[in-house]
């Protein structure tokens, strides 16, 4: 290590967290071999050469009920964290995603002189446009994943930059559909449904079901479909009795991770409302969003919206390309009813390829070179 390698301290929160700055890792130790890094993170930014102190699924939770009942936990850990950061004196900071963490410790960082990066802008395009003031007052800088997040954050005062998605330059603009087919033990003539209910506990609670039923149903109509569930570190025995009590039957097959094979292998996903939706855009795959809160999160963000749509991909397209079954929608009835409509209707596939290969192309641009052009900028470096 030289003087001039930064020392960066890193929060990834859940599956996707730990991806994206596995990605960003990546990226950085390529510009500067000696980088080091540490704080809390998954099995991916450890294989990068990641320090976690905390493993990245202490912050897989969702919405307001969730943190309420995990709230002492969760201060504790950001208070430990903080206090070893600001002993350290990291670099710069760079909180991936994870807002409702990241956001105040990156407030207490950049109060006592640390730069602080967050990675990923909040979707406050979407909903909770007030947000924008938490982020002024956390961030030095944001690095925006989507064209269109810098003007919104430059009009609030908040230094932003476009890097594109990691994902976009990681994912091929041809899927490598028999590749993973062979890796997974499947024929190029099978049919295969990955189901991907989400990486937080919630989402598994409200979303695992109605997509069992959906893959139960599913069956009944196809006999010949396989299933397949990547699932995230330490949510095993969860995904374990899900399946007994609502898969029985069913011929699935679950991966531990390896969520990209599963979506690059399959013919349709039926797949939780987030990161892994890009994922399964970029690999070019028809798909059901599905999403479901518990009663008290949804009445807390009803009205909060400011777009007609939940799921990346028709964020992205302004327009509604794939469709979305959320909250009193998200039933099996309903996820199979969709499913169903992709694999019978094979002109309608390939022209949502077409569509996704121009989000593909318009999302990829160096992620990683963007990125550590603008934490340089930031070091003076």
């Amino acid at each position: 290590m030289t003087s001039t390698d930064p020392r960066l301290g890193l929060v990834a929160g859940e599956a996707s967290g730990d991806l994206l700055a596995s990605l960003l890792l990546r990226g950085l130790k390529a510009r500067w071999p000696g980088l080091t890094s540490a704080g809390i993170g998954g099995p991916k930014m450890e294989a990068q050469g990641f320090d976690a102190w905390w493993p990245s699924h202490k912050l897989s939770i969702f919405g307001y009920w969730d943190a309420i009942k995990n709230i002492r936990e969760l201060l504790a850990i950001r208070r430990q964290l903080g206090d070893r950061l600001l002993a350290e004196r990291p670099s710069v900071f760079v909180g991936v995603d994870a807002p409702d963490f990241n956001f105040g410790l990156e407030h207490r960082l950049r109060e006592a002189g640390i730069k602080t990066v967050h990675f990923v802008c909040p979707s406050i395009w979407a909903w909770r446009a007030e947000r924008v003031h938490t982020i002024k007052r956390s961030a030095d800088h944001v690095l925006c994943l989507f064209p269109f997040e810098p003007e919104i954050l430059e009009k609030a005062g908040i230094a932003a930059t476009y890097v594109g998605h990691p994902l976009a330059d990681q994912i091929p603009f041809e899927p490598p559909r028999e590749d993973a087919r062979r890796e997974l033990g499947y024929g190029d003539t099978d049919t295969i449904v990955a189901l991907l209910p989400g990486s937080r506990r919630s989402e598994l609670t409200y979303i695992g079901p109605p997509l069992l039923d959906a893959a139960q149903r599913m069956l009944k109509a196809r006999p010949e479909l396989r299933f397949v569930i990547p699932i995230a570190p330490g949510l095993r025995p969860m995904v374990d009795d899900l399946i007994a009590r609502h898969g029985a039957g069913l011929p699935i097959a679950l991966l531990d991770g390896r969520a990209q094979d599963a979506l690059a292998a399959c013919d349709l996903t039926l797949v939780a409302s987030g990161t892994a939706t890009l994922e399964a855009a970029l690999l070019k795959r028809p798909m059901v969003i599905a999403y479901k809160l518990h009663w008290f999160n949804a009445w807390r963000m009803k009205g909060k919206a400011l777009l007609p749509w939940v799921g990346l991909p028709n964020v992205l397209a302004r327009e509604t390309l794939v469709p979305e079954c959320l909250q009193d929608d998200c039933t099996g009835e309903r996820i199979a009813r969709e499913g169903l409509a992709w694999l019978e209707d094979a002109p309608r596939r390939e022209r949502l390829q077409a569509r996704f290969l121009e989000i593909h192309q318009q999302l990829r641009c160096n992620t990683a070179q963007r990125a550590g052009d603008a934490i340089a900028k930031i070091l003076g470096a």
